[in-house]
């Protein structure tokens, strides 16, 4: 037969409760060295009897545990009390912070003109003159900007002055190689037409009339080319 489950409570019989702590205190002491020595843990363990005496087991020394707990808690301890501590300087960080916020929306609504009817007369003339100083500013930051932009521009027109000029030159400049080549062909055209006509008339064929002085009514044909007769 199986072991039945025992009830967890308070065993009334004074013999058997004793027998029962033995044996519970065997177990547990075992199995805090198998604790220690398979997981490598330290362990301390204290138990006190209904007559008040002690037993112990520590994996090194239950001393050594002790102050090691101990030492922990404190630390704990102060940890948590530093991490209170930051929250709640946290917590008034956030709170100026957001007043702070609270301050500037109402200037920027102020500087637009928005929200100024609880504003007395020496707030109202500061604001004016804030409006004035930032006006000043804007305005002096726009006509930096223009004179940049100017002078930008002003750059611009140099550069292409000089290269409009350069296109000129280069335009003057291929115009003039145009008129020269067009003379020197012209010339050699006319040197080459003059000596043409020189040759073909040092080759001239001239056909002419020859008549036999014996026979006045024949007319014979002699051709002479180059001054010989044929």
């Amino acid at each position: 037969m199986g072991r039945g489950k025992i009830e967890i409570k308070r065993i009334e019989n004074r013999t058997n409760r004793q027998v029962t702590f033995s044996k519970r205190r065997g177990g547990l002491i075992k199995k805090a060295y198998e604790l220690s020595v398979l997981c490598q843990a330290e362990v301390g363990l204290i138990i006190f009897s209904s007559r008040g005496k002690l037993y112990e087991y520590g994996s090194h020394s239950v001393n050594r545990t002790i102050e090691r707990y101990k030492r922990t808690c404190a630390k704990g301890k102060e940890c948590e009390t530093t991490t209170n501590s930051n929250i709640e300087h946290l917590k008034v960080e956030v709170t100026n912070l957001r007043h702070q916020v609270d301050i500037l929306m109402n200037e920027k609504r102020h500087l637009e003109g928005e929200n100024i009817s609880s504003l007395d007369i020496k707030q109202l003339k500061q604001l004016e003159i804030y409006l004035e100083r930032g006006l000043e500013r804007v305005r002096s930051k726009k006509d930096d900007m223009l004179l940049q932009e100017i002078e930008t521009i002003q750059q611009k027109e140099q550069f292409l002055l000089v290269q409009n000029q350069l296109l000129r030159d280069k335009i003057t400049e291929s115009k003039s190689a145009k008129l020269t080549n067009a003379s020197h062909y012209s010339n050699n055209y006319y040197f080459q037409v003059d000596a043409s006509k020189t040759i073909m008339n040092e080759n001239l064929i001239e056909i002419v009339p020859h008549c036999s002085p014996n026979d006045s009514t024949s007319t014979h044909t002699t051709l002479q080319l180059g001054g010989a007769h044929y």
